[in-house]
């Protein structure tokens, strides 16, 4: 890699070869009526220094591939940035990465790159996604000066709004394993959370064909209007 660095105005510093790497990673595709057998999605799960938005850092990035219909564990995507200026808190207590593992991380413009061609075109699933969205673009700003486009859905909505009859309004990752009985390896390891994501998808996929839901386009749709629902139920009780 080349060694000269370019720096833009006030963003970050990055080399001739990084500046490519930026230039070329893909668009994303736009929502269309492609079967969900058919799409490619990266479910994403990121280990953060703690849970404030405008000031927490993303300290690791595991994300596997579906496509086919199936979890394609020859797509999978694993990486500890580094963070010089990290410092020990209460969360490693929840995500567990050692300070020398993130010492020994890669550097976060890197890392990041490698996660953007990883991603390519494909839309993405997290739990609780606007927190994994926000973050993950927050980062990619800083480090790359890249803004994230891609489209997000996120499996804490899908899963009460495909199986009403769970009860489980606004469960937690733990709550929809432990309701489906699949197991975990290792929770709060961004690889690990990512796969039983990528589980929990699968089923709630499955429940969406059984609905005539057969494409994230049509997923998409009726999610905007459960949330309109869920609004105007809010309003409605405040009054």
């Amino acid at each position: 890699m080349s060694t000269f660095t370019w720096l833009r105005g006030r963003g970050p510093a990055l080399s001739q070869a990084q500046l490519e790497r930026r230039a070329a990673l893909a668009e994303p595709a736009p929502l269309g009526p492609l079967p969900l057998a058919q799409q490619r999605l990266v479910v994403l799960d990121l280990e953060t220094s703690g849970l404030d938005m405008k000031r927490d850092q993303v300290l690791s990035i595991g994300a596997v591939a579906i496509a086919n219909g199936a979890i394609d564990f020859s797509q999978q995507f694993e990486r500890t940035l580094c963070r010089h200026d990290h410092k020990v808190s209460a969360s490693v207590l929840i995500h567990g990465i050692a300070p020398s593992e993130i010492a020994n991380g890669v550097e976060p413009a890197e890392a990041l790159l490698d996660f953007m061609e990883f991603l390519g075109d494909s839309p993405v699933l997290a739990f609780h996604a606007p927190f994994d969205q926000r973050m993950l673009g927050r980062a990619l700003k800083q480090s790359l000066g890249y803004r994230l486009r891609h489209l997000f859905f996120d499996a804490a909505d899908l899963a009460p709004l495909l199986c009403p009859q769970a009860k489980i309004p606004h469960g937690g990752l733990d709550d929809w394993t432990r309701y489906f009985g699949l197991q975990v390896q290792q929770r709060h390891h961004a690889s690990a959370d990512a796969l039983v994501t990528a589980e929990l998808a699968l089923i709630l996929f499955s429940k969406a064909r059984q609905q005539q839901l057969d494409s994230l386009q049509a997923l998409q749709q009726r999610l905007a209007s459960w949330h309109r629902r869920q609004r105007a139920h809010s309003l409605h009780r405040q009054h």
